[in-house]
C-alpha cells in the first residue's frame, strides 16, 4: 500500500488532510511536535485523532521551540484577543504574533525525513490561505518551494527511487468547506482543537477562550457550514 506521512496537530486542518490521505488509499504515518505551545493540550487530541483514524503508526517529536521565541505559542508573548488583526489576516502586511517562526518549514523537514526512511512518497499538510491568520508559511507558493527543494535535499530522490510531493488537499477552501469535507469523510469534529489560549476547567481539562483568531475563525466556519461546533455543546 502507499504510504503518507500527515502533519498532525490535533487542529479541523489536520484532521481534515488526514481524512482525505485516508480517503485516497494511503496508509497513514502520523507525526506530531511537542514544540513547546502553549496549546498543548492539542496533542492529546491529535493522539485520540491517529487512533480513530488507523494511523499506522503516530510519533511525537520534541522539538522545543520556546529557546527561540518570537511568537505568543511559545513565549510569554500576550495572544491577541477579538483584536482588528483578524479582520486584516491575509495580508502580508499583517502577520499575527501567533505565526511561530519557520514552523512548517521545520516540521516538513522532519516529515519530509520520516517519509525518506519509510519510503513514502507523499506528505500531507493542512495548510490553507484562505481563511487563516495570513501565516507566509501557509501559501501555495511555500508547498510548491518545499516540494521542489524536498526533490533535491534527499538521498532517494537524487537515486531516483522517490519523486517526494506535498501534499496540501484544503489550501484553497474556506474554513466552512474544510469543516463540511470533514464532516463528508467522518472526521470527529469533537476531537479536534483550535484555541490557542485554552481557559482550564474546574475539575481539570480545557476549553476554548473563544476570542483568539483561530478560535474566531473556527467560528466562523461552523456557522457559515451550517453546522454546530461539537466543542460548545
Amino acid at each position: 500500500m502507499k504510504k503518507a506521512v500527515i502533519l498532525l496537530s490535533g487542529g479541523l486542518d489536520s484532521a481534515t488532510s488526514m481524512a482525505v490521505a485516508r480517503s485516497e488509499g494511503y496508509e497513514l504515518y502520523a507525526l506530531s511536535f511537542d514544540y513547546g505551545q502553549r496549546h498543548i493540550n492539542e496533542l492529546d487530541r491529535a493522539k485520540k485523532i491517529a487512533e480513530t483514524m488507523d494511523a499506522q503508526k503516530h510519533l511525537i517529536i520534541n522539538a522545543d521551540l520556546t529557546g527561540i521565541g518570537g511568537s505568543a505559542l511559545t513565549s510569554d508573548i500576550e495572544v491577541p484577543k477579538n483584536s482588528s488583526e483578524a479582520a486584516k489576516r491575509g495580508s502580508e502586511e499583517v502577520i499575527p504574533v501567533t505565526y511561530v517562526p519557520a514552523r512548517n518549514t521545520i516540521f516538513l523537514s522532519f516529515a519530509l525525513g520520516w517519509a525518506e526512511v519509510i519510503e513514502a512518497e507523499a506528505i500531507f499538510i493542512g495548510a490553507n490561505a484562505v481563511d487563516y491568520s495570513g501565516y507566509p508559511d501557509c501559501r501555495p507558493e511555500f508547498i510548491s518551494a518545499f516540494e521542489d527543494m524536498a526533490n533535491l535535499a534527499t538521498k532517494v530522490s537524487v537515486e531516483g527511487k522517490i519523486k517526494f510531493r506535498v501534499h496540501a488537499p484544503l489550501i484553497d477552501l474556506t474554513k466552512a468547506g474544510i469543516i463540511r469535507k470533514g464532516a463528508e469523510l467522518g472526521v470527529d469534529h469533537a476531537l479536534t482543537w483550535s484555541c490557542y489560549d485554552p481557559v482550564t476547567k474546574e475539575g481539570g481539562g480545557y476549553v476554548p477562550c473563544g476570542g483568539c483568531d483561530s478560535c474566531r475563525i473556527r467560528a466562523k466556519g461552523f456557522e457559515e457550514a451550517g453546522l454546530k461546533d461539537p466543542l460548545f455543546d
